[in-house]
């Protein structure tokens, strides 16, 4: 119970908290301005989703077939 809280915790992250970047992304991001840089840390997070989401379902997945095993 105590691991499926925490990523519980890790999936519930609110999208307002912001993508840590490269030195590239940061240059670009503080070139584009306010609006700009909040554009591309959305674009970041959601291209981050499929893959997060994906893994996820797998970690369940796999998580929930051992315990039935068990």
């Amino acid at each position: 119970m105590k691991h499926f809280i925490i990523l519980l915790l890790f999936t519930l992250v609110p999208a307002a908290l912001y993508a840590q970047g490269c030195t590239v992304c940061t240059q670009t991001a503080g070139q584009l301005g306010e609006k700009g840089a909040q554009g591309l840390n959305f674009g970041i997070l959601y291209l981050a989703l499929l893959p997060i989401t994906f893994i996820s379902i797998l970690g369940y997945v796999w998580w929930r077939h051992n315990k039935v095993r068990q």
